[in-house]
């Protein structure tokens, strides 16, 4: 947005968050003429809505940079967050407790991972509760012994992304398919794109 309104004078773009709950209905009801959904499956009554495919975003699963973990499999993740594994030392790591941080409910990237990953389970009870990306990425930088799961496109250099059964999240590996835990990320109007919303989708 702020490389467009740059480059177009007099265009204005106000982004605002909420998670991809809020971006379907505020394109539904006419509150945005473009929402926002980071979805694996989006709900049914997304199917009024134009979509438009803007990328392809990886999850990673990240740890404190200080943890020796460099790999999960996809059974050693759904165990960590259903609450069947419990200590790190349970999975080749030091003796203490994990710390597991998800995303609340109505996010897209929580429903994106549980679809991927849960196979019908259900999240702990005791999982720490961030309402974006940069909270889960900041419950795990201040917290060796936690783990989360954010949008590739957030990691830095203070948490640790972690290989999926041998597969690193890669810009190259997610374009190749070959990591695995990926969704879309779709841009949604509520009819055909007026002249200004049209030029910004494209």
């Amino acid at each position: 947005a702020e490389d467009y309104m740059k480059k177009t004078p007099g265009v204005n773009i106000n982004v605002q968050g909420g998670g991809s709950a809020v971006g379907i209905q505020s394109a539904l009801n006419g509150v945005a003429q473009i929402g926002m959904a980071d979805l694996v499956r989006l709900p049914p009554e997304a199917k009024e809505l134009k979509r438009f495919v803007a990328a392809q975003d990886g999850i990673c699963i990240i740890v404190h940079p200080s943890n020796q973990i460099e790999n999960l499999t996809s059974e050693q993740i759904r165990a960590i967050y259903s609450g069947r594994i419990n200590n790190w030392k349970e999975i080749g790591g030091i003796d203490k407790s994990i710390t597991v941080v998800s995303r609340e409910a109505g996010s897209g990237t929580r429903s994106s991972f549980e679809d991927l990953v849960f196979e019908g389970l259900k999240l702990r009870g005791d999982a720490i509760i961030g309402d974006s990306n940069g909270t889960v990425r900041e419950a795990v930088i201040n917290d060796p012994q936690a783990i989360g799961y954010i949008s590739h496109g957030v990691v830095n250099e203070k948490v640790k992304p972690l290989k999926i059964n041998g597969v690193s999240p890669t810009c190259e590996n997610i374009i190749a398919g070959k990591y695995k835990l990926v969704r879309p990320i779709y841009l949604l109007t509520n009819q055909d794109p007026e002249t200004s919303v049209k030029l910004i989708l494209d």
